[in-house]
């Protein structure tokens, strides 16, 4: 089920919201919002407006404060008036059931969280068979405890006693109620009905993993829109689906990569994403399994973004909460071409920032510890693509050697 699909064809105009805390400075809020529009932009929507509040942690009630509400719907209400419509409201948080319904009350357009606006990405994204039962079962996920909203127009029909002198509380259930339970015990049926068809694919899965015979798994792993996809191209000759946008990757995508004779098996997983549903994390546990079962990990990281080491943050985080925090690992810098910085004038007496630092001032920094296991590469100039070759291999035959000793004759031979 699609609950708010935005097609190509439906492009909409969209108000984003956020709010500023002490644990949230503007700065931040501002790159949330950010990249916030960037997920609107992939979904279909043109973004027009931004409100942000300062406050000390979202309202219970309707998220930000009523005077912030008042003001959002007066800029709704002046586009209005110029003929230029406002589709929907986009919350950079996912929102309660209670809040949405005072949201939609106050507002009265669309309105749309972090949460929802993700899930119907992914819904559009979906491809197969796998992908599109594990979207679904999220989308389910995140509606059940909502879907006392989507029945509070009823609400007003269902006073009184029914008239029915009917048994117990029953006549005294509204025809809203009623739909309302009937709705429930059906999302819960197909929610069953959708996990036994995860478990029959992941069964399915795991046989194919044990089917691929003594060779090591690489996953690349990283953050949204990072450049796994165009490095898995690179590496693999083949031809994965890559975009400029984010999620362009939902499926897990296996790939036998060879290097001077060494075979492995290198895989392309979804990316991750600041304040990632739990919900899409829960249904897409099979397809996470290439990471879990993967005996190197390949973290991807796009240098060139401003906040990459927030995104990087990000993914340790996930992959800790899968259980892949202890796995042999290696980071690999993308982008560097694409990589700018800010030189300090020389009478700036000011501590240097992020953006005052060259590509080569930052590797001097804590990537500096990293020793070989940082590489800093371009995967679209194809830049130091040899040196990243020559590193798989090391680590790949490395693992083998500790996974497989008895094979070990097999790299003196191929390098005989």
């Amino acid at each position: 089920m699609k609950e708010f699909v935005i097609t190509e064809a439906q492009a909409e105009t969209a108000i984003l919201v956020g709010i500023i805390t002490p644990q949230q400075n503007e700065r931040r809020t501002q790159e949330y919002l950010d990249e916030l529009e960037f997920l609107a932009t992939t979904a279909g929507a043109v973004t027009v407006k931004r409100f942000t509040q300062r406050t000390s942690g979202p309202s219970a009630i309707s998220y930000v404060g009523k005077g912030k509400l008042e003001e959002i719907r007066a800029f709704i209400e002046s586009e209005e008036e110029a003929d230029r419509e406002v589709g929907m409201v986009i919350f950079d948080d996912e929102l309660s059931a209670k809040q949405l319904r005072n949201i939609e009350q106050a507002l009265r357009v669309k309105i749309l969280d972090r949460t929802s606006l993700i899930l119907d990405i992914f819904a559009m994204r979906a491809q197969t068979a796998n992908a599109k039962t594990q979207v679904e079962l999220a989308q389910y996920r995140y509606m059940l405890p909502r879907l006392q909203r989507l029945w509070t127009h009823l609400e007003r029909q269902g006073g009184g006693s029914g008239g029915g002198g009917g048994k117990g509380s029953v006549g005294l259930r509204g025809p809203g109620e009623t739909q309302l339970e009937m709705d429930r015990r059906i999302i819960l049926n197909r929610m069953s009905l959708l996990k036994q068809r995860l478990a029959d694919i992941d069964r399915q899965k795991s046989t194919q993993r044990g089917n691929r015979g003594r060779m090591i798994r690489v996953a690349l792993v990283g953050y949204t829109n990072v450049g796994k996809s165009t490095l898995m191209n690179l590496l693999s000759k083949s031809e994965v689906f890559a975009e400029n946008k984010l999620f362009a990757t939902l499926d897990t995508t296996v790939r036998k990569v060879i290097i001077d004779n060494l075979p492995f098996l290198l895989s392309d997983t979804v990316g991750f994403i600041r304040k990632l549903p739990t919900d899409l994390i829960e249904s897409f546990k099979s397809t996470l399994d290439e990471v879990r079962e993967a005996d190197l990990l390949v973290h991807v990281v796009d240098i060139s973004h401003p906040d990459f080491e927030e995104q990087i943050r990000v993914v340790e985080k996930t992959l800790a909460d899968l259980g892949c925090a202890e796995k042999p690992s290696m980071i690999i810098f993308n982008k560097i071409d694409a990589y700018t910085f800010t030189p300090k004038d020389e009478d700036d007496l000011t501590p240097a920032t992020r953006e005052n630092l060259s590509l080569e001032d930052l590797q001097r920094t804590w990537m500096a510890k990293l020793n070989g296991d940082c590489l800093f590469i371009s995967a679209k100039e194809r830049t130091h693509i040899t040196e990243l070759r020559t590193t798989l291999y090391n680590r790949v035959r490395e693992l083998h050697v500790q996974k497989y000793p008895y094979n070990d004759f097999l790299f003196q031979h191929f390098e005989e």
